[in-house]
């Protein structure tokens, strides 16, 4: 008897003592979990899933899949060319059981993507801190009134520009960049095409997660354009 199964955007034909690659799974090796996304088992085809079904495997490593590797070449008057290796994260296991009903009782703890796990997190946090804004909101409603005519204070000058934005680069020089992530660059502490020129792989990783520039920083190849702004200047 065999069964389809569906994890990481994939299916997969599995019977018991299979042993397969899925994408990385929240579990380490010699757990054993249960995928309960169930296209169909024996002669069951579900609709699209199959109810009270599963099929259990025990995890054998966390592994890494062949390495592929990206070239990107950019003809523009600031040309740029860039080489990438990527080994994407697995998840080696051995199929055991095929269950037709009974999953829910089965003890077994459900497999979860690794990327689920860390998005389900992102979202409990947005969640958490959403709600201590709105408490804070409340608190603040909540405040009695004060006469702002007879605790007036003389206006307070404006405060002057900070070192590093007075001596920063023009950012909006680089490609992609207007005033608005000019801003967000400046109030992550980038100002320099210096600082952007001496990018590592992580920094850029770090950067494009932190300001949700969704791969800009390689399409656009920023660093490749600071370095030659930056021997300009010089």
């Amino acid at each position: 008897m065999f069964a389809v199964l569906k994890t990481g955007g994939k299916q997969y034909r599995v019977q018991a003592g299979d042993v397969l690659r899925v994408e990385k799974l929240a579990a380490d090796a010699g757990d054993k979990i249960q995928f309960n996304e169930i296209l169909m088992i024996g002669e069951t085809i579900g609709t699209p899933l199959i109810e009270g079904a599963a099929v259990q495997a025990e995890v054998i490593d966390q592994i890494k899949g062949e390495k592929v590797i990206h070239f990107v070449r950019r003809r523009r008057k600031h040309s740029s060319k860039r080489t990438k290796g990527h080994r994407q994260q697995l998840t080696l296991l051995r199929v055991t059981d095929l269950l037709e009903k009974g999953a829910d009782k089965s003890g077994v703890k459900a497999a979860v993507g690794a990327a689920a796990l860390v998005a389900g997190a992102a979202v409990a946090g947005a969640v958490v801190a959403k709600n201590a804004s709105d408490a804070k909101t409340e608190a603040k409603k909540a405040e009695p009134k004060v006469d702002k005519a007879a605790d007036a204070e003389p206006k307070k000058a404006a405060p002057k520009k900070t070192a590093a934005n007075a001596g920063s680069d023009d950012l909006k020089q680089l490609s992609g960049v207007g005033p608005a992530l000019e801003k967000n660059l400046h109030e992550a502490g980038v100002t320099s095409f210096e600082q952007i020129a001496s990018w590592s792989e992580a920094d850029i990783a770090e950067f494009d997660e932190k300001l949700s520039f969704k791969g800009r920083i390689e399409r656009e190849g920023w660093v490749e354009q600071a370095k030659t702004f930056a021997a300009e200047k010089e």
